[in-house]
């Protein structure tokens, strides 16, 4: 008898490959047609199936979105202009926010994650905590999971819909942030759109982008998922004006600003008793911290003609392939704590060749260490950069880097330590309160005593 496992039958393959099939066809309708006008007899035209063959595998259109934008991240990974609307500068702080709250983050970038969202976000549930805030944080380390490819620290939540349905009944949340437009937060989105429970929404990373210079996927399908995903939102939270203004351009409504801060007690300047981590290396020290991924466009760093040394902190799956490319360059691997902040403080010069971050908080935390910054004029940096005195951009996004980095060699350390001590997480942790949509009394008390109303009749026993 054989025992060996079989694989998939023939059946299931070709339901697989029809299922890509009718993903590829809601991508290529997407280049031509609104989200808003996609139909499922359009789609099966598209993809050479019957209509009642999608709706077979997607029953509903959120199923068929949520499965569209899941199988392009899978894709990519495994890969490895209208007018302006008017922008809410600030928003005017809730009558709500000045009492504690019972706020719930739904988010699928948590700990232990290592990036500038999942730093933003535990630093600004450890300030609303501080305030007196009851904070829920419904996240990946919670839910079966699974690893995505040749990323195998960001995990993806299986089943999370009935789950997060249970938890927003315990904890009744005044007010709700979703915080990523994956698995957990289409789940909370779900819930809050079939509640009707108002709700915000953030925007961290540039995606469409990323997913598009990848794959066959035109740009305009990720923003058209993008926009149909914040549209029921209250409010947009972004980092940056640039950003502001380029969603708005796309075409999203209720964006907001949402600042973002630097602990400039652990990123400070080097002390004389502290030791040079870069002793024996020639000066100076070209510094990049962050993922080593092709998205970093780090390669655009590590190829400049510069003097001294080049040193890159962090992991990724493009390590291998950049230090065999570049022998000369120091790859110190991923570093945290006080042993990150002293690699900055050691570094004459950090260099940031991202163009695809919203905001880059290892910007910040350089600056803070007193080491000023060169980078491609970028969302994040244009924001940050001119007029700081702390760092220097490229004349353009392809060209002056080089350039940039030996003028931050003439700037004054003091100087840009003093620029990054204007940032701090509670004036973050502050934005963010003033941007929440909390349900106002006494509809959220109602609301909530009828839901546990109902669970209580559902839970009675059947009558003989």
């Amino acid at each position: 008898m054989n025992d060996a496992p079989s694989g998939p039958s023939l059946r299931d393959r070709q339901k697989a490959a029809t299922r890509d099939e009718i993903l590829r066809a809601v991508g290529r309708r997407l280049e031509t047609t609104s989200l808003e006008d996609l139909s499922f007899a359009e789609i099966a035209a598209e993809a050479k199936v019957g209509e009642r063959t999608v709706y077979r595998h997607f029953p509903t259109k959120e199923a068929l979105l949520g499965a569209f934008w899941a199988w392009i991240q899978t894709q990519a990974v495994a890969r490895d202009k209208p007018p302006a609307q008017p922008i809410r500068e600030a928003a005017p702080p809730h009558a709500d926010t000045q009492k504690p709250m019972r706020i719930l983050l739904a988010t699928d970038a948590w700990e232990p994650q290592v990036n500038g969202v999942v730093r933003t976000l535990t630093r600004v549930v450890q300030e609303l905590r501080a305030m007196g805030h009851q904070v829920e944080v419904v996240s990946p380390d919670q839910f079966k999971t699974f690893p995505l490819p040749t990323y195998p620290e960001i995990k993806v939540a299986i089943g999370a819909y009935e789950p997060v349905q249970e938890r927003f009944k315990a904890f009744e949340p005044e007010a709700i942030h979703i915080a990523t437009e994956v698995p957990i937060g289409l789940a909370a989105r779900r819930i809050c759109v079939e509640w009707k429970l108002p709700f915000t929404t953030s925007y961290h990373t540039r995606f469409p982008e990323y997913v598009s210079a990848r794959l066959p996927v035109p740009l305009a399908a990720g923003y058209a998922y993008m926009k149909w995903f914040h549209k029921p939102s209250g409010r947009l939270m972004v980092a940056t004006p640039t950003m502001r203004d380029e969603l708005s351009r796309h075409g999203f409504r209720n964006i907001s600003s949402w600042s973002r801060g630097v602990d400039t007690e652990l990123f400070h300047p080097r002390r004389p008793d502290e030791p040079d981590l870069f002793e024996g290396l020639p000066r100076p020290i070209f510094l990049y911290v962050g993922r080593v991924a092709v998205e970093k466009n780090i390669d655009a760093f590590l190829g400049l003609d510069l003097p001294g040394s080049k040193v890159v902190v962090g992991d990724g799956p493009q390590k291998e392939e950049l230090a065999a490319k570049h022998p000369g360059v120091v790859f110190t691997g991923f570093k945290s704590g006080a042993e990150l902040a002293a690699h900055y403080a050691c570094a004459d010069v950090f260099v940031f060749p991202s163009l695809t971050d919203t905001f880059g908080l290892v910007i910040l935390e350089a600056m803070a260490t007193g080491t000023p910054v060169a980078a491609y004029p970028a969302p994040g940096p244009i924001d940050i950069i001119p007029g700081s005195g702390a760092g220097v951009l490229a004349k353009s996004a392809t060209e002056g880097l080089r350039e940039a980095c030996l003028e931050c060699l003439t700037l004054d350390r003091g100087k840009v330590r003093a620029f990054a001590e204007t940032f701090s997480w509670r004036n973050c942790a502050e934005d963010f309160l003033r941007n929440l949509q909390p349900y106002p009394e006494p509809e959220k008390t109602r609301f909530w005593r009828r839901l546990r109303r109902l669970a209580r009749v559902r839970r009675r026993p059947k009558a003989a």
